[in-house]
């Protein structure tokens, strides 16, 4: 049953290490949905390493190729790890850049799972009550990781025009008060802490103006909410921050920048930290009483570090939600049970 003290205590930032939309939802609903406002469709098949289905999309695009004048970008983990060597893209030099509109097939999958999810709920697995969620990147993630940086200046406002236009075939597609839009905020965390090479001056001006953008074509009654992220490729975070201040700064950038109601801001605590030091500038943190915070301080099989973490981070911030630090779909598909287990015993707690 659904009460007043539960409901919405529990947020999926998006991928889930499943088969597939049908599986998910019946899973996380069977498990949390009592606890949640919105349910993601798990970003199953393709979409399960993010965007990486993205640069394949890009590579067969007509008006893309190799960019033989910059070196490979190279992925590395917060520890040093290289995860992978990036040959990055550029268009072609007789490309029409004003005219054109990616693929980014986000709007054929948002169709395609609401009627899984439709399905679900008039069959009274989902609850009646939760909103199908759907995640959406910003021109940063795929122009910092796919582009070179001599092309960026075309590229962001290219693939922000595929972007709007993939958003606006959902929602006139999917009932606005049946959906909820989630804006993945990853490689503007990482511009924020200095992790790439090139960044503009004005980078804190362009990333905000984006997620105006993008959060403006999101209609007043459709639910919209940002997910603050460290990237998790191979499930671990790019970069372990000192504390919280750069995702605070970034919380109260998108409150300030952003017109239209924010409903919730996903923020990430990198690799269960707790220390009150990590938590500090959480008490800076000013956006609208009616934003729902959710921390991203849930581990599998961690349940006494996650109510350590739940005590700590109440020191500083008196009401939030609670999450994972990023998505499950780079975990081993066997922890996914205690993932769910996990959730349900921290929402429990608060």
């Amino acid at each position: 049953m659904v009460t007043k003290k539960n409901h919405g205590n529990v947020h999926l930032v998006g991928s889930v290490a499943m088969n597939n939309s049908d599986e998910v939802f019946t899973r996380v609903s069977e498990e949390l949905g009592e606890h949640m406002c919105r349910i993601p469709d798990g970003e199953t098949g393709e979409r399960s390493k993010w965007i990486l289905f993205q640069r394949a999309m890009l590579e067969q695009h007509p008006a893309m190729e190799i960019d033989p004048t910059v070196p490979d970008f190279d992925l590395h983990q917060w520890d040093g790890k290289l995860m992978r060597s990036i040959p990055l893209l550029r268009f072609r030099e007789d490309a029409d850049v004003s005219s054109i509109v990616f693929p980014t097939g986000y709007e054929e999958a948002a169709r395609d799972s609401y009627e899984v999810f439709k399905s679900k709920r008039d069959a009274g697995v989902v609850p009646e009550h939760a909103r199908f969620q759907v995640c959406l990147p910003t021109p940063w993630a795929t122009g910092y990781m796919y582009i070179s940086h001599k092309a960026h200046k075309e590229f962001h406002p290219a693939y922000e025009r595929s972007l709007l236009r993939a958003l606006a075939d959902i929602v006139s597609h999917i009932p606005h008060e049946n959906l909820a839009i989630q804006i993945d905020v990853c490689q503007e965390v990482l511009l924020f802490e200095d992790y790439f090479e090139q960044r503009p001056e004005d980078y804190k001006q362009q990333v905000f103006g984006t997620l105006a953008r993008l959060a403006a074509a999101v209609p007043d009654d459709v639910e919209l909410g940002f997910h603050l992220c460290y990237g998790s490729p191979f499930d671990a975070p790019l970069v372990r921050p000192k504390d919280m201040a750069i995702l605070v700064e970034l919380a109260n950038g998108i409150a300030k920048s952003v017109v239209r109601r924010v409903d919730f801001i996903h923020v990430p605590v990198p690799q269960g930290r707790t220390e009150p030091e990590f938590f500090e500038p959480l008490r800076s943190l000013n956006v609208s009483p009616d934003t729902r915070i959710y921390l991203g301080l849930v581990l599998q099989g961690d349940p006494d570090g996650d109510q350590a973490r739940i005590v700590v981070a109440k020191q500083f911030l008196d009401d939030f939600g609670i999450a994972t630090e990023c998505g499950w779909g780079r975990t081993d598909p066997a922890n996914v049970q205690g993932l769910l287990e996990s959730h349900r015993s921290a929402a429990e707690a608060l």
